[in-house]
């Protein structure tokens, strides 16, 4: 894992003071360490799921290549009113 996260970069105060964006454009841009990534997720989960979850941006980048190895499909979760078709909804409360 270390040698991972070398690939994710920290951007002090972004998008405003006293946030730590993780920017991992770095480690997308590495053939590599994506397909670390990709592989080291989907063999936590191999033989048990049947469709994974993406969430917003990262998520759909990150989902939908573990759904790929995993040779299963992916749901994306939006924020309300951002997919044409049925959906589901929840809600929830942040920390």
């Amino acid at each position: 894992m270390t040698a991972l996260k070398r690939f994710i970069r920290d951007v002090p105060n972004f998008p405003k003071p006293g946030i730590m964006f993780r920017d991992i454009t770095p480690l997308l841009a590495s053939g590599s360490a994506w397909r670390e990534t990709v592989d080291r997720i989907a063999d936590l989960y191999r033989g048990q799921i049947d469709v994974v979850l993406g969430i917003e941006s990262r998520g759909f980048l990150i989902g939908s290549a573990v759904a790929y190895n995993l040779g299963c499909g992916i749901a994306v979760v939006r924020k309300p009113g951002k997919l044409p078709s049925a959906t589901f909804n929840t809600s929830y409360a942040l920390e």
